[in-house]
């Protein structure tokens, strides 16, 4: 990705993870800055496993930072190659990691006015809300800037029922796919 100095010009923030949601979050802001012909910062932010104050109380852990830090900078590269088919995602900006809990990382980085947070907002079930905290009503509560929540593909949810009934060696169901098969096309 190229590199630019830091300017006034408008950047697009997207939180990337290497989820699927984040995917879809960093193609459609990749779209949003070639509309609107801005910059896209893609930032995939990273803390230590039992965050920073355990890392800190561990002699361990400061050998091992360096590792996840390349491990981060792996999942954000395998996330642009993903969704631009290389590095390059053909607009100004950069990519970033930055250590950190991604929420209050994304919206520090966009301290600029004209800057937006591109985040996905993929479906969340009571006990994930309760175990992990989401990182768009982070940005949302919190951020100076514009946020926009990109939600989840529709197919995710039927992606990931055909994944677990693979998992389980259970049938698939087909029967919807039958029944658009059924149906003769509209004429024009």
């Amino acid at each position: 990705m190229s590199e630019s100095h830091p300017s006034s010009t408008a950047r697009l923030v997207v939180g990337v993870s290497g989820s699927p949601g984040s995917l879809t979050a960093l193609a459609r802001a990749a779209d949003e800055a070639r509309r609107r012909g801005t910059e896209l910062w893609p930032v995939l932010a990273w803390e230590p496993p039992g965050g920073n104050i355990a890392a800190r109380r561990s002699t361990a852990a400061t050998i091992l930072v360096e590792d996840w830090e390349r491990l981060a900078r792996e999942r954000l590269l395998k996330s642009l190659y993903e969704v631009f088919g290389g590095t390059d995602t053909g607009l100004p900006g950069r990519s970033l990691i930055a250590r950190g809990v991604p929420g209050p990382a994304l919206v520090q980085l966009a301290d600029r006015e004209n800057d937006v947070i591109v985040i996905g907002a993929g479906r969340r079930g009571r006990l994930r809300r309760a175990m992990w905290p989401s990182v768009a009503r982070h940005c949302l509560a919190h951020a100076g800037c514009p946020v926009l929540a990109v939600p989840h593909s529709p197919l995710q949810a039927t992606l990931e029922s055909a994944h677990r009934r693979n998992v389980l060696q259970l049938r698939l169901d087909t029967r919807h796919v039958e029944r658009e098969f059924a149906v003769p096309p509209p004429r024009s």
